[in-house]
């Protein structure tokens, strides 16, 4: 019995010390080639097995392989795999990973993506698995929903009609780049988001850099900065297919195409889908064909060009009126889909809201290495809009007595409208359906040089120069039966003449900018733990109007003098990383901004001078940060606090008496004062689980009482006196001011991933305008309900003959919960309060194919 044991003790420390010495620990870190930014989430598996391992947010990774020598198979999205060979323990050292996308070197130098622990900087990455894994049916900026100091929404819920507010500024302050091009409306800053409804499909990775951010180019942004860049020409050959289907009709299929990248330096990438549905709202049906074109040549060793092109030509019907919580509660679809701007023509769906328009953005990237310390990489771009929106003129189709029932948000009875329009016979339509026009032509380049001087030492700088013309007007689209249309207003050329389709009237102007701008910044790397940088910028911006349908101003002199408004700003701060786990940075910022043209440098659409009291805006901002870091956790901690000064604020009032003309004001010296504080981390409890979260805290509140003189559109004083405009302390509105989200991501196995999220969103105050309070004694503005959602999703990757495809499944809002997502105060209670309200319970199912 003594012998057996021996025995079998014996055999056991034998077969401990063969499995011990057959495993081996293998260490490295895996880095992208050419910027040698780390690369987080890569796969190591040892070939042959299921074992694996994937590296952390320093690109480290360790394995403890299972026998003593073989080979490692690196993966990551985006990288041509790489094998390593192995024998026993050893440290691989730094291992650059070399991207599969050609031409994706010259977009992030134009695109300034911000680097871990090194560029200071608080900023947030989504990755193309992420966008891929949990967008489903949603807009694309709620995709970012989860990140810090965001508030995103579907706004009035029409396909493409989505918002995002960033720190409490909405898009208009936000620095929207694709591919390191500025996409924000060079009259108005905004970004329509249906322009870009293809993005989901081709983006690469998201960046939000929050506050002054990384961005070099010469007009800065208040709130942030997000950096959007596209899929580049794939070097590998192969492809992809993909079809959706969803709640309410939605259906989507696709295809992507590589070539590969040829002998001779050549490669191409193209990919096209199209889209349909009726809409999660009422009248809410949509249509559109996405696409993505991108070209590459390598001319020689140090030069290549890289040609993109996308869009997406897309309609959609719009909830372009709010209404009140009463009146969609008192509707038959309920207030979730409730929509009074459609209604029934001839039996078919009919639209008194309705967007349509196509904006291609082309691009010509050249990448230049002029030796091995210093590259210029510039962009020309170029865009073509074309487009509008569905308005009516009348007063019947808002009509609560031209509704198929009873309810004022029931649909609307177009025939009713066309039959007596037909019955005005001469007299012509009272009610007609319009279209606000919009086109533009934009022209632009983005050059940046950047020269490694030493291994501390780098210097950049570039030029933004930018030319735009914008054409706007009215015309009429439908006139629901009748034989035309009078229009009313005395001082258009279209007063008194009988409009047919296709007619102009209202408006019909072009606004013109032309801004060009110079940037540098010196990053000095102090030691491996401090990292300094400076950066500051110039720029010249230049409006001018022509005007075509106002009948008081010379035929002679229909172009409006220029008027120009110089900006600069500065900016620094730096990274100290206390060790292996910490890092602590710093930045502050201050520049000067030029208004915008709409509303601002002209305050009115038909006149031509511009408005010499307009000034730039001035913003003071400064953030602390501190990360940690380690092979489990990573998580944040930023304080900010950023100074809005001199903010412009322009409009129109009705006149003193009925019948007259209305009025402008330009108030100045408006402030407001944005700071919080917001956390965000990920911790991987295990190779399987992993949770994020975050919470924000803003204290966004306007600073100041103005007044200002009230004119009429001859330029004379009107009243006796200004009008006084109290809003000091007032919460700045439109966003959550609180948020938090949870979220946990599980892998069920080898293929298969679960996830599910939580969101909520609180301390949200109603937008309103800050000129309608004209006393001291009104009320706080609307304090919106707070509100908390669920979304869950399962993701499994399986064998499809000789292809691999992938199964995703998402279903958001998954309590189906009510809530008010947007709302304007009117007299600081719910009862009159003008809301959206957000979608309800939604679902989507998609499959990828690879070949």
């Amino acid at each position: 019995m003594k012998k057996t044991t021996h025995f079998l003790m014996v055999v056991s420390v034998l077969l401990f010390t063969v499995t011990a010495m057959s495993q081996s620990t293998i260490t490295g870190t895996l880095l992208e080639a050419k910027t040698s930014i780390p690369l987080l989430g890569a796969n190591v598996i040892e070939k042959g097995t299921s074992n694996g391992v994937t590296s952390d947010f320093d690109g480290n990774f360790s394995i403890t392989t299972q026998n003593s020598t073989g080979e490692l198979v690196i993966t990551y999205v985006g990288y041509t795999t790489k094998t390593i060979t192995f024998t026993s323990d050893m440290s691989l050292g730094n291992i650059e990973m070399e991207s599969s996308q050609v031409g994706l070197e010259e977009i992030q130098i134009i695109a300034s993506v911000a680097v871990d622990r090194k560029t200071p900087v608080a900023v947030s990455t989504i990755k193309a698995a992420d966008i891929s894994l949990k967008l489903s049916t949603q807009e694309f900026p709620e995709i970012l929903k989860s990140t810090p100091g965001v508030y995103a929404t579907r706004a009035g819920g029409g396909y493409g009609d989505g918002r995002i507010n960033l720190r409490g500024f909405s898009s208009e302050n936000i620095a929207v780049m694709i591919n390191g091009v500025p996409v924000n409306d060079m009259e108005n800053g905004r970004v329509y988001w249906s322009n870009w409804a293809g993005l989901g499909d081709v983006t690469s990775t998201m960046q939000v850099q929050r506050g002054l951010g990384a961005s070099k180019v010469a007009v800065p942004s208040i709130g942030g900065t997000i950096n959007i860049i596209t899929k580049s020409t794939d070097a590998t050959q192969g492809g992809i297919i993909n079809t959706s289907i969803a709640n309410d009709g939605y259906f989507k299929y696709g295809m992507t195409y590589s070539t590969g990248l040829s002998e001779n330096g050549f490669a191409a990438t193209v990919s096209a889908s199209k889209i349909s549905g009726d809409g999660y709202i009422d009248g809410g049906e949509f249509s559109g064909y996405n696409y993505f074109l991108s070209l590459s040549k390598q001319l020689n060793e140090r030069n290549r060009l890289t040609f993109t092109a996308f869009g997406a030509q897309q309609t959609h019907g719009q909830r372009f009126n709010r209404s009140t919580i009463a009146e969609l509660l008192d509707t038959d679809s309920g207030p979730q889909k409730a929509n009074k701007d459609w209604g029934y023509k001839n039996g078919e769906v009919y639209h008194s809201a309705y967007n349509f328009y196509h904006k291609p953005q082309i691009s010509l990237n050249h990448l230049w290495e002029i030796n091995d310390n210093s590259v210029l990489s510039t962009a020309l771009y170029t865009s073509f809009g074309s487009g509008g929106g569905r308005r009516d003129e009348g007063s019947k189709i808002g009509s609560s007595d031209y509704r198929i029932g009873s309810s004022g948000l029931q649909p609307i009875d177009f025939d009713r409208i066309v039959a007596e329009n037909i019955a005005n016979g001469a007299a012509g339509s009272t009610d007609i359906i319009s279209a606000s026009r919009n086109s533009h032509e934009w022209y632009g380049i983005l050059s940046t040089y950047k020269n490694t001087v030493s291994d501390k030492l780098t210097i950049s700088g570039g030029l933004d120069a930018r030319y735009y013309v914008g054409h706007h007007w009215y015309e009429v689209e439908d006139l629901l039966g009748g034989q035309f249309f009078l229009d009313n207003e005395d001082d258009t050329f279209a007063f008194g003449k009988p409009l047919r389709v296709g007619d102009r009237y209202n408006k019909d102007y072009d606004g013109i900018v032309l801004r060009s701008g110079i940037f540098g910044q010196v990053e000095y790397q102090v030691n491996e733990s401090l990292n300094l940088f400076m950066a500051a910028d110039i720029s010249d911006t230049n409006y001018k109007k022509k005007e075509f349908m106002n009948s008081e101003i010379p035929l002679n002199n229909r172009e409006s003098e220029s008027i120009n408004f110089f900006g600069f700003g500065i900016k620094g701060g730096g990274n100290y990383n206390l060790d292996i786990n910490n890092n602590v940075f710093v930045n502050v910022g201050y520049f000067s901004k030029a208004p915008f043209l709409d509303g601002v440098a002209f305050q009115d659409d038909d006149l031509l001078d511009p408005n010499e009291e307009a000034e730039n805006e001035k913003v003071f901002s400064v953030e602390l940060g501190y990360g940690y870091r380690s092979d489990k956790l990573s998580a944040n901690v930023n304080l900010y606090r950023t100074s809005w000064l001199d903010k412009g604020i322009n409009g129109s009032l009705p006149g003193v008496n009925p019948g007259d003309e209305r009025v402008l004001y330009n108030l100045l010296g408006m402030d407001a004062l944005h700071q919080g504080v917001e956390i965000d981390f990920r911790y991987k409890f295990s190779d399987k689980l992993t949770v994020t979260g975050m919470a924000s805290i803003g204290d966004w509140q306007w600073k100041s009482n103005v007044s200002a003189i009230v004119r009429d559109q001859d330029g004379t004083p009107v009243g006796s006196g200004p009008i006084e405009v109290f809003a000091k302390d007032l919460k700045v509105g439109d966003a959550a001011q609180t948020t938090f989200a949870l979220g946990a991501n599980y892998k069920i196995a080898t293929k298969s991933n679960f996830y599910v999220d939580y969101n909520y969103a609180g301390d949200m105050f109603a937008s309103y305008q800050v000129t309608n309070r004209g006393s001291a004694d009104l009320p706080d503005t609307w304090e919106v309900p707070e509100f908390g959602l669920f979304d869950t999703g399962i993701s499994h990757a399986f064998s499809m003959g000789s292809f691999e495809a992938i199964l995703n499944a998402k279903i958001n809002n998954v309590f189906n919960t009510e809530y008010v997502a947007d709302a304007n105060d009117v007299d600081g209670t719910s009862a009159t309060a003008l809301v959206y309200y957000g979608p309800g319970r939604t679902y989507s199912v998609g499959l990828t194919v690879n070949f």
